[in-house]
């Protein structure tokens, strides 16, 4: 069932970058984040009542709470740090850094939860994804001058607080059931995300929002939400580093729909650079 759940999570990440992209044209990156969060939370809890989960929250140990309190933290930096690089940069340009996140995560599992069984595999594995990472980012400026490459601090920032995301949450989720879990963190999220928003002044970009971006925007939330219910599920029950090699593959799904929604078509090298990744991703989940 957990392989089920990262499979299904990877699916629905992609579906969510897509969507995020359609829904961020005009609307302010902070602003979407915001919102695509309030859809999340509303999904996540009514799925905690659909499963009858709603009677463990009492249950629910206070190391657990502190542990997906800091992953929501890291969960909403990440998010900011994603969607500010979307609204910047190219799908297949951003997203391929995002997913570096599982270099660090492969190798914070095999410290932390000593995931040492084919360790070797893993590494190599590993070494293929950060080659193909470093082949997808553009040596030259674009035609838009210095600020074409902003994304890349922000996407490689975004990869980092998912890294200690998927380490926190899977250090808090123990013991306890993942959609309630998966709600805490959403409400911590939530309330860092509309913070930051009201922080900077953009309430009274909410009034300005396109009505079809604001469809995208929602659409994406549910999506996020499904992958988020699917991946916290499959850490729960099965290997780390093997849950985090799956659900990279969503990459390969994302960068198919930005060439055929955006005609965002990868230049050669960044080509070479996605196989190198997808191979490295599939050897890890292979012997994971």
């Amino acid at each position: 069932m957990w392989l089920t759940a990262a499979v299904l999570s990877a699916v629905f990440a992609a579906l969510s970058t897509i969507l995020a992209k359609c829904g961020i044209k005009k609307t302010d990156s902070d602003v979407a984040t915001a919102l695509r969060t309030a859809v999340v939370l509303v999904f996540s809890w009514l799925m905690v009542f659909v499963a009858g989960s709603a009677d463990t929250i009492a249950q629910i140990p206070p190391r657990s709470y502190i542990f997906l309190v800091l992953s929501g933290l890291t969960t909403g930096a990440s998010w900011i740090c994603y969607f500010k690089a979307l609204s910047i940069g190219d799908v297949n340009k951003v997203v391929p850094i995002d997913k570096s996140s599982a270099v660090l995560s492969v190798l914070l599992a095999v410290v932390c939860f000593n995931e040492t069984e084919h360790l070797a595999v893993k590494l190599a594995g590993t070494a293929l994804l950060g080659a193909g990472i470093y082949m997808t980012v553009d040596r030259k400026a674009e035609s838009g001058g210095t600020k074409s490459r902003l994304y890349i601090p922000y996407a490689a920032g975004s990869a980092v607080f998912a890294a200690l995301t998927t380490i926190l949450a899977k250090i808090g989720i123990s013991g306890v059931e993942s959609n309630v879990g998966t709600a805490i963190r959403t409400a911590v999220v939530l309330l860092m995300a509309w913070l930051i928003v009201c922080a900077k002044g953009k309430l009274p970009k909410l009034k300005a929002i396109d009505g079809r971006e604001a469809v995208f925007i929602i659409l994406s939330g549910i999506a996020t939400g499904a992958s988020w219910l699917c991946y916290y599920y499959a850490i729960q029950n099965g290997t780390v580093s093997a849950v985090i090699c799956i659900d990279k593959m969503s990459l390969l799904i994302t960068v198919a729909f930005s060439y055929l929604v955006f005609k965002e078509k990868p230049s050669r090298r960044a080509a070479i650079g996605l196989g190198a990744m997808t191979c490295g991703t599939l050897l890890m989940a292979v012997f994971a």
